[in-house]
């Protein structure tokens, strides 16, 4: 007996070693109830500010190329949306500073409209803080993230603040230093002073490091040159690290009109979009709640929402209920509405795209369509821009090779990043190019301009590179895309047909001496005499073939004309040659 409990005892001690002794039921509760104290000592609220600070990379800033043009993307779409909406026309200058090894200085200057003392804090040192997520309006910005997310990131990689000078018309200037403070998401404002001069605009200066400049696809270079291309009535000046500078020059001096901003579709409404709504409401009834706080809401659709519902519409929208807002939404679903309003809608404009590619890209050919708005999600209206560019500087140079180009565009602003999960690209890809006299479309000089605008972009994600494949915007640019195709495809292979009838002409005209000596060695006839028949054979049959190409350029051209019954289009004059000229009495 005593040798077992002798065993017993070992046993405990040894599982009490090894931390594997049994706890009595007072003792277990007891060890919960601490570890539920600390958990929940452990529940903290974190700021949005915090948040990006630690997940960065959710707002495009990751990679050492992609971060800096990233920052330069932030700072310039801000510009110009300040520019536009203040009617100014947009002089930017970039300037790109190394300092040191992955260590550069941004410097970004624009003509805008300032900054009012109150809100340039927030407009560069609070997230989530800006004009233009809450409204439905065209804009390039949307989250209220950019700048301040750059000014974060300034003082994640170096410790040091933005500096800023911002100034109105007929007012001194004001110079601060902006950093955030990322537990509260609030701005810290340091060292504001009032210069001694007159400036209007606003110039932000900011340090980073753990970034490389390049002059590549991605980089900053291109993305200011796409820019260009899309906002031709913005002039834009770039100083690269090396010292190199290039100017942008404006191709129109006219501002773009300014977008209106628009009230939500009943269409792309939620339940939850409904109660929200209905809370900040200034109408006294819910009927009168629909009328004015939606788009395209009569009379005559509050009526029949009013057959659809089972409670008085009469009655205060504040206190309307989560059922009842359930039942306005199912009667919108059941309602034929209007689309949605364009005029928050400003497209570049098809001649504006003209002279901007024409002036920056040179291609040999060039066809534009601004298709008509339309509707996607049910309730945000917007609008696709297709440009195509053939031949000339069209196209990636890939060495001594070209290859097609895809720009992308949202709300004029460049997408250089993520283009494989953007559905712009995917449009791109699904159009069966070889129908358009494109054999190798990979291969092709070809440049395809794609501009969606829209008073909410799809995007992604925070970072802005890639829109979200909604079903009607993909079929919109595929229509888009095949209607300048068409054009495209009968300039191309009407010039195929040129070249190859060219080769035939000099094939046959280089080989008629050869010929001629042969014969004159087997029959001894004259040479001179049997030149003069096989050159006019030579042009007989050249002469039946100027007939079928007039007879497929008259085919043609009625399809142009067939093309332009249905969309607007604008095709790069055709040069007239020295023939032309002279048959015209040109000099």
């Amino acid at each position: 007996m005593a040798e077992k409990v002798k065993e017993k005892e070992k046993a405990k001690k040894e599982e009490e070693k090894s931390g594997k002794a049994e706890l009595s039921d007072e003792e277990t509760d007891a060890n919960n109830a601490v570890l539920v104290k600390n958990l929940d000592k452990e529940f903290k609220e974190h700021s949005v500010a915090e948040f990006f600070k630690k997940n960065k990379q959710m707002l495009g800033l990751y990679g050492k190329v992609r971060t800096l043009t990233m920052v330069i993307h932030e700072y310039v779409t801000n510009s110009l949306d300040a520019c536009e909406e203040a009617n100014i026309l947009p002089e930017i200058d970039v300037k790109i500073d190394e300092l040191g090894p992955e260590y550069y200085q941004v410097t970004v200057t624009d003509n805008g409209p300032g900054i009012s003392k109150e809100n340039v804090g927030k407009a560069f040192g609070k997230l989530l803080a800006g004009t233009k997520f809450h409204r439905l309006i065209q804009a390039r910005g949307q989250q209220g993230i950019g700048c301040s997310g750059c000014t974060m990131l300034s003082q994640m990689t170096t410790g040091k603040p933005s500096k800023i000078i911002t100034g109105r018309k007929g007012q001194k200037a004001m110079s601060l230093e902006v950093s955030v403070d990322p537990k509260d998401n609030e701005p810290k404002i340091s060292n504001m002073q009032e210069l001694g001069k007159d400036f209007q605009g606003t110039a932000v200066q900011a340090k980073f490091k753990n970034i490389v400049y390049r002059e590549s696809e991605q980089g900053p270079m291109e993305y200011l040159r796409r820019t260009a291309i899309a906002n031709p009535h913005a002039q834009i000046s770039f100083r690269d690290p090396a010292g190199k500078k290039v100017v942008f020059k404006r191709t129109g001096k006219e501002i773009p009109k300014p977008p209106q901003e628009i009230k939500p579709h009943p269409k792309g409404s939620t339940i939850d979009d409904l109660l929200s709504l209905s809370r900040v409401s200034k109408a006294r009834t819910v009927s009168s709640f629909l009328s004015t706080d939606f788009d395209r809401m009569g009379a005559k659709a509050a009526d029949e929402v009013k057959k659809r519902v089972n409670f008085d519409m009469a009655k205060d929208p504040k206190k309307l209920g989560w059922d009842e807002a359930e039942e306005i939404i199912k009667a919108f679903k059941e309602i034929d509405f209007i689309a949605p309003s364009t005029d928050a809608l400003r497209p570049i404009g098809e001649e504006r795209i003209k002279n901007s590619l024409q002036s920056i890209v040179q291609p040999e050919f060039l066809t534009v369509l601004t298709r008509k708005p339309a509707v996607y999600a049910g309730g945000f209206p917007f609008q696709i821009e297709i440009g195509i560019a053939y031949g000339g500087n069209a196209g990636r140079a890939m060495g001594e090779e070209k290859k097609i180009e895809i720009m992308r565009f949202a709300n004029k602003s460049p997408l250089l990043f993520d283009p494989g999960s953007c559905a712009l690209t995917k449009a791109v890809q699904t159009v069966d190019w070889k129908r358009y006299g494109i054999k190798d479309v990979e291969q092709a000089p070809l440049t395809v301009l794609v501009n969606f605008i829209s008073v909410h972009i799809p995007y992604t994600g925070a970072g802005k590179q890639a829109i979200a494949d909604e079903e009607e915007v993909l079929e919109e640019i595929r229509l888009a895309l095949m209607q300048t195709g068409r054009r495209a495809g009968i300039y191309i292979s009407k010039r195929r047909r040129e070249q190859e009838n060219q080769l035939k002409r000099e094939l046959f005209y280089k080989y008629i001496p050869e010929i001629v000596e042969a014969l004159h060695k087997l029959t001894g006839e004259s040479k001179a005499s049997m030149q003069k028949r096989l050159e006019k054979i030579v042009l007989e049959k050249l002469k039946l073939e100027d007939v079928e190409e007039a007879k497929k350029s008259k085919a043609e051209n009625k399809a142009m004309k067939e093309l332009d019954s249905d969309s607007t289009y604008i095709q790069q004059p055709k040069k007239e040659n020295k023939k032309e000229k002279n048959a015209k009495g040109g000099k």
